[in-house]
């Protein structure tokens, strides 16, 4: 992940990134959460790793090659 100066590190928002929008999230010192600036989401550190984990599922097998013949087997 890209450094930021709001927070420790730029997170993404998991609620965006589950509609293919990569949006960083920011850091509030006070209430020690991040949030996002595009929609409601707001959460801690754990949360918002947590719910990007969620999200890899729709990535797992980007890196892995079909054939045509792995799609029409009898």
């Amino acid at each position: 992940m890209a450094q930021s100066g709001k927070g420790k590190l730029n997170f993404r928002c998991p609620s965006c990134f589950q509609r293919d929008l990569d949006i960083d999230m920011f850091y509030d010192k006070d209430k020690k959460e991040y949030y996002c600036m595009r929609c409601q989401f707001h959460g801690t550190e754990k949360e918002v790793l947590a719910g990007n984990e969620i999200i890899r599922w729709r990535y797992k097998d980007m890196h892995k090659r079909y054939a045509l013949e792995d799609f029409y087997k009898n």
